[in-house]
């Protein structure tokens, strides 16, 4: 990867540092380092400057890298089509001058903490899975304060987003790449968002996305909140499944579904999807 990735740094050292950073810091990371001078320290280097100047100050375009990282990712898939799995991420940090940073809630840190968020698309497919593209979220307080902007270097046409919004801009930009895409999934923030899961549907993609259990189904016949549809279904309908591998085995739930009424496009023409929702007695439902 850093032979595809190297002529995006305009330096022979730069390129050096890139290498370093995504081979040796990467596996640094996941040993628990996280600053510059674990970093730099687990690279062999004497010090924490070279790794800085590479974030900080060294012109290059971090867009064009992910383009290059989709290309790499795509090349062994041939015909076969993966999954893209949007999540958001909590960053803790100390300080204030961090783009985005605030106290906010971190899904990483499970609290409220002074920290940056970003929603990242992941893509997996059989038993590989990578990080693919990723947008940072700007909270209001950020957004209404554009000299605090300028001096984390945010762009000046940058306005504020839900978290929702960037999730959306992330598939539409997996769609536009090299990856070959068949289902989206992702939590309860993002399976709320009736344009996100509209999106999907019509870009002809299948999708399975969390949904809180008091959302309402709505049909000519009535309207219920899902966690009774699903609390009402007959013994018969309860399936017990495994839905992967935990630290303890396999986890297993008893699944029940019940098809959803079909939602017409805007032109009137029919459905591409037909909607189910899923759920088991300890957590429900997923859409």
């Amino acid at each position: 990867m850093p032979l595809r990735v190297g002529h995006r740094f305009g330096r022979a050292d730069l390129r050096r540092r890139m290498r370093d950073y995504g081979l040796r810091a990467g596996s640094a990371r996941a040993g628990g380092a996280k600053s510059s001078w674990q970093l730099a320290e687990h690279a062999g280097h004497s010090g924490p400057h070279g790794l800085q100047n590479l974030l900080n100050r060294a012109r290059w375009d971090a867009d064009e890298v992910r383009d290059d990282v989709q290309a790499y990712v795509a090349e062994p898939l041939d015909e076969e089509s993966g999954v893209l799995v949007i999540d958001e991420t909590g960053f803790l940090k100390k300080g204030d001058t961090s783009a985005g940073v605030q106290r906010q809630y971190s899904g990483t840190a499970g609290r409220t903490e002074n920290c940056q968020v970003a929603v990242f698309a992941a893509y997996t497919w059989s038993k590989v899975r990578t990080l693919v593209d990723r947008e940072l979220y700007l909270p209001k307080s950020w957004i209404s304060d554009r000299e605090r902007c300028r001096a984390a270097r945010v762009p000046g046409g940058r306005g504020f987003a839900t978290k929702t919004e960037p999730a959306r801009i992330l598939v539409t930009r997996a769609l536009s790449s090299p990856l070959p895409v068949s289902w989206v999934t992702g939590g309860a923030l993002y399976g709320q968002d009736w344009h996100f899961r509209r999106m999907i549907e019509e870009a002809g993609l299948g999708y399975v996305v969390a949904v809180p259990k008091s959302r309402q189904v709505k049909s000519l016949a009535g309207c219920w909140r899902i966690d009774q549809l699903i609390g009402d279904a007959p013994d018969d309908a309860w399936e017990r499944l495994s839905c992967g591998d935990g630290a303890k085995g396999p986890r297993v739930h008893d699944w029940a579904a019940a098809q959803l009424p079909a939602v017409p496009f805007f032109d009137g023409d029919e459905p591409s999807h037909r909607r189910w929702v899923m759920g088991t007695p300890q957590h429900l439902p997923t859409g």
